[in-house]
């Protein structure tokens, strides 16, 4: 499965949900990924972590996760403003 999993594949805790960070480096030999979880930097997941792999995302298994990863992973969206609305299609931002 590792072989599919490609630098700056998307990571995913659901299929389907929005992604939580970006695969930055492939370590084969130990074997483990370095991922960028946004609002927290990059952390090493073990392979054995990962639960699928499809159309350039990587999904992760919860709970095989470390505490400090999980807790990354609960706060990835904290830096985010929930009030922005995107402008629709074809209108400028002001």
């Amino acid at each position: 499965m590792h072989e599919q999993i490609t630098q700056g594949s998307m990571v995913f805790i659901t299929d389907g949900a929005d992604g939580i960070g970006a695969v930055r480096e492939i370590r084969r030999g130990l074997p483990e990924l370095l991922v960028y979880i946004e609002n927290a930097g990059d952390f090493v997941i073990p392979i054995s972590a990962v639960k699928d792999v499809h159309s350039g995302k990587v999904v992760l298994d919860f709970d095989r996760l470390d505490l400090r990863v999980r807790n990354a992973i609960r706060h990835a969206r904290d830096a985010e403003d929930s009030h922005y609305v995107a402008p629709a299609s074809g209108e400028e931002e002001e």
